[in-house]
């Protein structure tokens, strides 16, 4: 179960029956918070709840995609990653263009409404990555999964301090930086799933190179 990102050791591919049972469990769980975070984010008007509740959302999606392709080629489930580093670069441009859009608009979002919810949405984060520990480090399809769930904490925690912030403020301005941080963190996380993919793609290319010779 190496980490390193070179595709020159064997690393964990999730077939194991505990693994997808854990996938299950934290599909459940990322979905069930997508949905109360997305209207506790309309209802507070805070962009960082929204933002986080998409995180969720992209979350759940990941690890279903993650599910379906165990057991499939290396080629087939690095180029699966590519499409999920994708799908989170997309993700940040949406949230910085919404975070754009609203700091043209006034309105200051409620602080009580993101701090309880941020409560919750980290209770689940943190056992979600306490379920999916053991198995923080894989192939590009594993890994994907780890960065998800580890975003998820890490954004929980910015949401939180948002909260005190944009309380301790009385201005939105707080709530903004997170989501646009946010964004910067699902950019990174993609840009590292995309090259963990590319380098395990060329490795299988490599020694398919070296079996034919």
């Amino acid at each position: 179960m190496g980490a390193d990102c070179c595709g020159t050791s064997v690393k964990f591919e999730g077939l194991s029956a505990d693994y997808k049972r854990r996938l299950w469990l934290v599909i459940a769980i990322n979905a069930s918070m997508f949905l109360v975070e997305m209207g506790a984010g309309a209802l507070a008007g805070s962009n960082a709840l929204q933002a986080d509740a998409l995180d969720f959302l992209g979350d759940s999606a990941t690890y279903g995609i993650s599910l379906a392709v165990i057991g499939a080629s290396i080629r087939i489930r690095a180029m699966t990653a590519i499409v999920k580093a994708a799908s989170l670069s997309l993700m940040s441009l949406w949230v910085l263009a919404m975070t754009g859009y609203h700091v043209l608009i006034v309105g200051v979002p409620r602080a009580e409404v993101m701090g309880v919810v941020g409560i919750m949405a980290l209770a689940a984060n943190v056992t979600s990555v306490l379920i999916l520990m053991r198995y923080k480090d894989g192939d590009a399809n594993v890994r994907s999964v780890w960065l998800c769930s580890r975003n998820d904490a890490i954004g929980n925690v910015a949401v939180m301090l948002a909260a005190l912030a944009v309380w301790g403020t009385g201005t939105k301005w707080p709530d903004l930086l997170v989501a646009a941080l946010m964004a910067g963190l699902f950019f990174y996380s993609s840009i590292r799933i995309l090259q963990q993919s590319i380098a395990e793609i060329r490795a299988q290319g490599s020694s398919a190179v070296g079996h034919a010779h």
